[in-house]
């Protein structure tokens, strides 16, 4: 069984020459084929961060939010936990090396909470989200949290403040799921 359930990597084949690379990055085709309807994203959005910075972990409360995830350029730590009540995977985290020299896409789940560490000076994000961002769903967890003691590769570079106030996992999961009980 896989640590999220509903996580998905794209793993697309690029081609390349003596000028670099051409790789195609998004296929509503091959989308539609693993189960997602590619109409359903809203709005794609890019990051470019240096070494050691961490964004994350960030999760929506509401209908959540569902991403594609890929590195552009430089590479990363990319971390998803899974934050879904009653999710067979409830509670776990799972890691992925993302790279621009590989151009491999991650879904991530509704509900599940996400974020990264950029392993290179300096590493770009591509996103592209189902439904128009709302920051007054944000949700932000403490990336160093007891609980899911992930092992984040570098020494922390820098952090915003959002991600400097970010909430212990019980706390978030708390805000989630007495969220959920009210709808």
């Amino acid at each position: 069984m896989p640590r999220i359930a509903g996580a998905l990597l794209f793993v697309p084949q690029p081609h390349v020459d003596e000028r670099g690379f051409f790789c195609r990055t998004f296929d509503a085709e091959v989308t539609r084929g693993a189960g997602l309807d590619p109409d359903g994203f809203a709005q794609d959005s890019l990051s470019r961060s240096v070494l050691g910075v961490v964004r994350g972990l960030h999760v929506r409360r509401g209908a959540g939010e569902a991403k594609l995830v890929r590195c552009s350029a430089g590479a990363i730590f990319d971390v998803v936990v899974d934050l879904r009540q009653g999710s067979a995977t409830f509670g776990n985290w799972e890691s992925f090396d993302l790279t621009g020299a590989g151009q491999v896409t991650l879904y991530v789940p509704a509900g599940c909470a996400h974020g990264f560490q950029a392993l290179t000076d300096p590493a770009d994000v591509a996103y592209r989200i189902d439904r128009p961002h709302d920051p007054t769903e944000d949700v932000s967890i403490a990336f160093d949290d007891p609980e899911l003691a992930i092992p984040w590769p570098l020494p922390v570079s820098v952090m915003s403040q959002r991600d400097r106030r970010a909430l212990p996992l019980a706390e978030a999961a708390g805000l989630l799921e007495g969220q959920a009980a009210a709808r």
